[in-house]
């Protein structure tokens, strides 16, 4: 039998994906040596076991495959289920397997799994049931022992916060890591933004507002954190240096500036992707403890930069009141944006986002001043651009490009794109023609090893490495194919003359215009001093869009 091994590694940080590898497939092979041998692999790396098989990479691939009938194998062996299953994640795959008659081999049963078993079934559920547990048990150990560390004062590691920089402590206190030259660190004041700290709590118990301090910071010129540290925040390169009213909040929050060390501000929760799809799993959320659950070491454990008596006041003011006002803001409502992530500020470049006004979609980008300043950019406060009348124009050059009078230089542009480079089509048939040539050189090799003239282990080793070449042109088939297109130049126009492409855009609903224009690559650009649009389209590749009934 031929078989498709399923193997997975947790983390590439604590683990050898080459190392874990080799041993799962080598106890897969030891279970199926009798029956057949491995001609597949799937390994998902840095994939959690809690995971469903569908947003596993290699597992999603596997399952994709067991649909094909040209697939290339008639089993799957997977050498620890604990690694693969999870929960009830066994009684969700297990049904796919026997639909398409593909078996299934683990060591746990002793080979194949009987659909038929209450046994097999009962085991295999069991060891689910205990990978979850083992997950489970590890992140209370974990968290656990960074409780206890916390209370003695440890540094736990992480970036240092704001006006904090890192020294040396001295050697680790695990023997075995200590040998290896590993360090511990602790927090000291930094010179250079400790002032800083200092100057944006005193400011805040002297009555000053979060966003009158960010608004005065960014006016003295006092980079940012994100600009004082601007190799690990390249992402957040557009402040150029502004501060804004969430980062003084976040320094007024952290208790690490009394000298004390904190530890469990924030949690880590698992919630379900869809509750009314709980087969696709859970996703994990970032959420605040509240301040009683923290663990907050009893004496200083490093520098102080603001006394506890400062920290205190502060905390007093944020959670009285005293600046918030009795309006409240209506809630929000969610609403389905025609051009969302499509249409850029012709100032600063950025994505604007949308708004509704007066009942109406716009398309707004705000801009606080001070960032406009440190960025020097002739930047207004607001920009707003008004959807419809995006859209009617939008749909005009459409219209346009694909009247049939104005066809010709459209598809001769296309005809010359898909003549100046290798077709997708090509490209698939190429790689196809590698599959079959790698089949035909694997059964020669099986051949020479059955009929005993040639050392198995060397064998083996040719075997694994032609196996490897069919699974990279296997994935430029399915690249080759993502990005075939539907319809040749031809259809494409002969369609097109059947249909009124602006009767249709006119009579199709939001959702199947966003698609249309997602489809169609547009890009849109905002000049607010001229109030002109700037349209182009860039179709990654020819595919049939439904609008309206139409192509």
């Amino acid at each position: 039998m031929r078989f498709a091994a399923y193997m997975r590694t947790s983390t590439e940080d604590q683990q050898d994906p080459a190392s874990s590898r080799a041993w799962q497939l080598a106890r897969a092979t030891q279970l199926i040596e009798p029956a057949g041998h491995v001609v597949a692999e799937f390994h998902d790396v840095g994939q959690s076991r809690s995971l469903p098989w569908r947003r596993r990479p290699e597992a999603a691939r596997l399952l994709d495959l067991l649909a094909q009938r040209d697939r290339g194998f008639e089993a799957v062996v997977i050498a620890e289920p604990a690694r693969a299953f999870a929960g009830a994640e066994f009684a969700l795959v297990f049904p796919v397997f026997c639909h398409y008659g593909v078996d299934l081999w683990v060591p746990e049963v002793g080979g194949r799994v009987d659909p038929g078993s209450e046994a097999h079934d009962l085991v295999m559920m069991l060891f689910g049931g205990m990978s979850k547990g083992e997950r489970n048990r590890i992140r209370v150990r974990v968290r656990s022992a960074m409780a206890q560390q916390a209370t003695t004062g440890r540094f736990l590691g992480g970036r240092p916060p704001y006006g904090f920089m890192l020294e040396d402590a001295g050697a680790h206190p695990n023997p075995g890591k200590a040998a290896d030259g590993v360090r511990i660190r602790r927090l000291v004041a930094d010179p250079n933004t400790a002032s800083v700290v200092l100057r944006i709590f005193e400011e805040y118990v002297g009555g000053r507002g979060i966003y009158a301090i960010a608004e005065r910071l960014t006016a003295d010129g006092i980079p940012s954190p994100s600009a004082h540290d601007a190799a690990r925040n390249r992402h957040r390169q557009w402040s150029r240096g502004a501060w804004n009213k969430l980062t003084v909040r976040a320094i007024l929050r952290n208790v690490r500036y009394t000298g004390h060390d904190a530890w469990g501000r924030q949690r880590r929760e698992d919630v379900l992707v869809d509750v009314n799809d709980v087969a696709l799993g859970h996703r994990q959320k970032m959420t605040w403890n509240d301040r009683d659950a923290w663990i907050v070491t009893e004496t200083p454990t490093h520098d102080a930069i603001v006394s506890v008596e400062l920290y205190e006041r502060a905390q007093e003011i944020a959670s009285s009141g005293a600046r918030r006002t009795d309006v409240r803001k209506s809630p929000r409502t969610s609403f389905d944006y025609l051009l969302s992530g499509m249409i850029r500020c012709g100032v600063c470049g950025r994505s604007m986002c949308g708004q509704r006004t007066h009942g109406r979609p716009f398309y707004r980008c705000r801009v606080d001043t001070n960032y406009a300043l440190t960025g020097k950019l002739d930047h207004p406060r607001n920009v707003f651009c008004r959807e419809d009348k995006v859209v009617e124009g939008l749909d005009e050059w459409i219209v346009r490009v694909f009247d049939p009078d104005n066809l010709e230089p459209a598809l001769a542009a296309l005809a010359n794109a898909s003549a100046a480079a290798p077709g997708p089509l090509i490209e698939a048939e190429a790689a196809r023609d590698k599959v079959a040539d790698c089949a035909r050189r694997i059964e020669r090799l099986r051949a020479a090893l059955e009929s005993g003239d040639a050392d198995p282990k060397l064998v083996g080793g040719w075997i694994a490495d032609v196996q490897a070449e069919r699974r990279t042109a296997e994935d430029a088939i399915r690249r080759a194919e993502r990005r075939a297109p539907v319809l040749t130049v031809d259809e494409i126009a002969a369609a097109l003359r059947e249909i009124d492409v602006g009767e249709r855009l006119a009579a199709a609903d939001r959702g199947a215009k966003k698609r249309l224009y997602e489809e169609l690559g547009v890009e849109l650009g905002y000049d607010h001093t001229t109030r002109e649009v700037t349209a182009q389209a860039s179709p990654p590749r020819c595919l049939t869009v439904c609008v309206g009934g139409g192509i």
